[in-house]
């Protein structure tokens, strides 16, 4: 499967974020762009995850017509638990 090169308009997102050292992050969102600088952006001392490993660039996102579908897919790929996973079967 194909990353969309389009991330603008209507619809939901599943997509992944890979950083540095080649570590994933997998999530889902309406706004793919402003969802990646909030991952991206330094705010204060309630440091998650993302900040605290970024920086982030996006590596993979599909679009779906509902958020439940989005999230369906957020959570599958989480349920496969492998950074090998994402690579052969999203990125491959």
């Amino acid at each position: 499967m194909e990353m969309q090169t389009e991330t603008e308009g209507e619809g939901f997102w599943a997509y992944v974020l890979q950083n540095p050292e080649g570590r994933f992050y997998v999530g889902s969102t309406r706004d793919l762009a402003q969802r990646l600088l909030l991952h991206n952006a330094c705010l204060g001392d309630g440091v998650t995850y993302p900040r605290k490993h970024g920086p982030w660039r996006l590596v993979w996102c599909e679009r779906h017509a509902t958020r439940a579908e989005a999230m369906a897919k957020e959570r599958h790929i989480k349920s496969m638990k492998s950074a090998r996973w994402i690579r052969e079967h999203l990125l491959g």
